[in-house]
């Protein structure tokens, strides 16, 4: 048994997530448009048709773009919690009612296999969550969007062998840029984004529960560079004694274009 997991697109301008296990195939958000995310699929052998779910996070445009004409074309379900679905139809309203399924967050359910539990997260949309997803002994989660650390959402995904995991900015970089300070305050706040320090602080908690891979992801722009994020995450945990790319591999999930793959297998995390 194996477990599949690949960033298609990440950051400010849209975010995606292949996962497959058990035999079944899914998305965590589409926030680019339709066709890219059919293209970016079969640049990793997969077609849309074959996808079972879309699972959505939060209804901010940057991970719903591309909802709406993947749900019209390919008829698919779609999984998110009440708020979410609120904030969705304020900007999407051709969803066709037989692609709609509602969650409740904190509450476990099964796409096959795959056990999903849907964990609530800081950030300033209506009702935004984070995934765990489990199946035959393997797990992943996917936690971006953070505006900051709290033991509700490190429970969630501790013992995940994999996580895709927000670090989204340098705080320095935010405060010296160009960003207009409400912008720079919604960043920098507790509903807002994850900086590569606080990243790395709860990756130190989270290897030594389990994680074996991560993917730095939501990356800003404009103020974050992905050498900085990925010296700033290696350099705490090299500091804390955990080998990296032996005990833990740490990547970059990339903006524009598929990320590297990533396969657990047991208790093993291997790039493809």
């Amino acid at each position: 048994m194996q477990m599949t997991v690949c960033p298609l697109f990440s950051g400010s301008s849209g975010n995606s997530v292949y996962l497959s296990c058990g035999g079944v195939r899914l998305l965590v958000d589409a926030g680019v448009s339709a066709a890219r995310v059919e293209a970016n699929l079969r640049e990793i052998g997969v077609n849309m048709n074959e996808i079972d779910a879309i699972l959505v996070t939060h209804e901010h445009v940057d991970h719903v773009r591309g909802l709406g004409v993947l749900c019209r074309r390919y008829g698919l379900p779609v999984f998110a919690n009440e708020g979410t679905w609120q904030g969705i139809r304020q900007k999407e309203t051709g969803i066709p009612a037989r692609c709609v399924r509602t969650f409740c967050t904190g509450e476990d359910f099964y796409i096959g296999s795959v056990n999903v539990r849907p964990f609530a997260i800081p950030h300033d949309a209506a009702e935004p969550v984070g995934f765990a997803f489990d199946c035959r002994g393997l797990r992943c989660g996917v936690a971006t969007d953070i505006g900051h650390i709290d033991e509700s959402w490190l429970r969630a995904v501790s013992g995940c062998q994999a996580l895709v995991l927000e670090a989204n900015h340098d705080v320095e970089m935010v405060k010296r840029g160009a960003y207009p300070q409400r912008l720079k305050q919604r960043i920098l706040g507790r509903r807002g984004h994850l900086c590569n320090e606080d990243c790395a602080k709860a990756l130190l908690r989270l290897a030594s529960e389990g994680t074996r891979a991560v993917y730095l992801s939501h990356l800003s722009a404009d103020n974050n560079l992905p050498e900085l994020a990925y010296n700033t995450v290696c350099g705490a945990l090299s500091g804390a004694g955990f080998a990296v790319d032996d005990a833990i591999r740490v990547m970059v999930s990339r903006r524009d274009r598929v990320s590297d793959m990533l396969v657990l297998r047991g208790g093993v995390a291997d790039a493809v």
